[in-house]
C-alpha cells in the first residue's frame, strides 16, 4: 500500500473505501480510531510527506502540489472512493476531486469555507507571524492551556505541524473551473466562527448539484466527541447516491 495511507484493517480490498484529509497541524493517526465505526468501509487517512511516518520526507512546497501527488495516490485504488476532510483537510480533498472527478463517488467537507474565498485573511495573518506571536494567537483564538504558551518545547511540539501547516493554507490560489460532478455535503459546527457569515454557500458553484447543508451544535471541531454528528448525515447521502448500490446499499464513511 502506498505510503501516503495509514489504514487500521477494514473488510478488504473490494470494499468502499474513503479517504480521509487531517485538518491543519492534525495527527493522522488520530483519525484511525474511525475505522471502529465504520465496519463495512475501508478508512484510509492520508499521510503527507514530513508527517507521521513520513517525517524524514520533504514537505510539499504547495497545495497544489501536495494534492497532485495525493490524487496520483487516490487513483491507485479500486472500487468505490469517497473523500472527507475537515478545515485545511476539507480543501484538500475538494482539491483532490477536482483532479479525480471520474473517481470520486461523494466529498464531504467539514469546517471549511468555499475554496474561492480562501485563504481567509486570518490565515493569511497567521502564517506572517514569528513564531512567538503565532504561539500567542493560536492560544488565544484556539483555547489553548497556558502551559502550552508557557513551555516552548511543548509550544514546539503540539504547534510546529500547524504552523506549517497554515503557511501551506496561506499559499493557496484558487483556480476557477468547470463544477465538478461530484455530489457533496458540508458538515458544519453551529458555533464555528470560520464559516458564518455566508463562506459556504460559493461551494454551491463548485459542483453541478448544490451540496447538502448540515448543521450540528458544537465549534470547529464538533464532531470529536460525537462521530456521528458526521457519519449519520454521509450514510444517509451515500444511501441514495445510484453507485452506493453496488455496495449493498450500505455504505459508511467519515
Amino acid at each position: 500500500m502506498s505510503a501516503w495511507f495509514l489504514t487500521d484493517g477494514g473488510p478488504g480490498p473490494d470494499a468502499p473505501t474513503v479517504v480521509c484529509f487531517p485538518h491543519a497541524g492534525g495527527d493522522p493517526r488520530t483519525y484511525l480510531a474511525w475505522q471502529r465505526e465504520l465496519p463495512e468501509v475501508t478508512v484510509r487517512v492520508a499521510c503527507a510527506p514530513g508527517r507521521a511516518h513520513r517525517f524524514a520526507e520533504p514537505a510539499p512546497a504547495s497545495l497544489a502540489e501536495l494534492a497532485d501527488d495525493a490524487a496520483a495516490a487516490v487513483g491507485d485504488l479500486t472500487g468505490p472512493v469517497c473523500l472527507a476532510g475537515h478545515s485545511l483537510g476539507g480543501l484538500i480533498a475538494f482539491e483532490v476531486a477536482r483532479r479525480l472527478p471520474e473517481r470520486v463517488r461523494h466529498l464531504v467537507v467539514s469546517g471549511c469555507a468555499a475554496p474561492s474565498l480562501l485563504p481567509t485573511e486570518y490565515i493569511v495573518w497567521a502564517a506572517g507571524l514569528p513564531w512567538d506571536e503565532f504561539v500567542e494567537a493560536t492560544a488565544r483564538h484556539e483555547g489553548l492551556a497556558r502551559e502550552i504558551v508557557e513551555d516552548p518545547e511543548v509550544a514546539e511540539l503540539l504547534l510546529a505541524a500547524l504552523r506549517a501547516d497554515v503557511r501551506l493554507f496561506a499559499g493557496y490560489r484558487y483556480r476557477p473551473a468547470e463544477p465538478l460532478p461530484v455530489a457533496a455535503s458540508l458538515v458544519n459546527g453551529d458555533d464555528d466562527w470560520r464559516v458564518g457569515g455566508g463562506v459556504l454557500h460559493p461551494w454551491e458553484r463548485e459542483f453541478t448539484s448544490v451540496p447538502d447543508y448540515h448543521w450540528r451544535a458544537g465549534g470547529h471541531f464538533y464532531f470529536t466527541d460525537r462521530p456521528g454528528a458526521v457519519t449519520d448525515v454521509l450514510r444517509a447521502a451515500l444511501r441514495r447516491d445510484p453507485a452506493a448500490d453496488t455496495a449493498n446499499d450500505h455504505v459508511e464513511v467519515i
